[in-house]
């Protein structure tokens, strides 16, 4: 929600229509936080979901009022598609989480809304004495884990590392690559990371500080979610990605590589509740 609300806020400033049309392709998160802008600012919203996304996540948009357009496509798809109605329509503004040339603002502040968490991460763990040795991020086109490089800027001694699912890498294929790399997609229960593309305006900054990428495959994630559960965390796939891939991070050869110890302090983002997952 950070992000989109720091996003439509900026937009609006800066927008001189009296009641825009608020659209965006989403895997879940995201689009429902859009919707609920819409909802709280009464605009109308548009949200593009595309394929393996739950009903349970389109309910959940629908329910914050906005009209919900299910394509048979993948999310890179869904992305063009929103933006495409946002071009044929002049009442409708564009709020998307990942950038391409010319399409740079709007994503930006929703990096910047995204900021605010890793901060408060921050404040909390000054105030339990530990410092931060690595943060752990969902990451679908890379604009959380943006935030979060920017955020390991000043802290040296911060590792950042994503998580995607096995079928759906763009990042670690995009640092494999040393560029930019678009990646094809199936089913995976982690469908709000189920992207493609690297963001455009996310991938120099993601290039330069991410520690690495791991990827994960469904049980991994399923196990991470019956865990985090049994501890009184409510988590679905996607947020307990982060858990998954920190069993793989604390085992050799990555445990040396990012200079884990008994004394280290991890963070891991929890992006999805289990109610939006099923």
């Amino acid at each position: 929600m950070l992000g989109a609300s720091w996003a439509v806020h900026r937009a609006l400033r800066s927008d001189d229509r009296d009641r825009p049309r608020l659209i965006t392709a989403t895997d879940g998160n995201h689009g429902r936080a859009v919707a609920r802008m819409a909802a709280l600012l009464d605009l109308p919203a548009t949200v593009v979901v595309p394929q393996g996304v739950s009903e349970r996540a389109i309910e959940l948009i629908e329910k914050e009022g906005a009209e919900v357009c299910v394509l048979d496509a993948p999310y890179d798809e869904a992305v063009r598609q929103a933006a495409a109605l946002s071009e044929a329509d002049p009442d409708c503004l564009l709020v998307q989480d990942t950038s391409w040339p010319g399409y740079e603002e709007v994503p930006q502040w929703i990096v910047d809304g995204y900021a605010t968490l890793f901060d408060e991460a921050a404040e909390q763990a000054t105030k339990l004495g530990a410092g931060i040795d690595l943060v752990v991020v969902p990451a679908g086109v890379g604009s959380l884990a943006h935030a979060a490089v920017l955020f390991g800027r000043s802290r040296p001694d911060c590792r950042i590392v994503v998580v995607e699912p096995v079928g759906a890498g763009c990042l670690r294929a995009s640092l494999a690559a040393g560029a930019p790399t678009t990646v094809p997609t199936g089913e995976t229960t982690m469908a709000g990371l189920n992207c493609g593309t690297p963001s455009y305006l996310a991938w120099p900054d993601l290039e330069r500080g991410l520690a690495g990428a791991v990827v994960v495959d469904d049980p991994a994630a399923a196990d991470a979610v019956a865990d985090l559960k049994a501890l009184g965390v409510d988590s679905g796939p996607c947020g307990a990605a982060s858990l998954a891939a920190l069993r793989v991070l604390a085992a050799e050869p990555a445990r040396s590589l990012l200079g884990l110890g008994p004394d280290s302090s991890v963070v891991l983002l929890n992006t999805e509740g289990s109610d939006a997952a099923n």
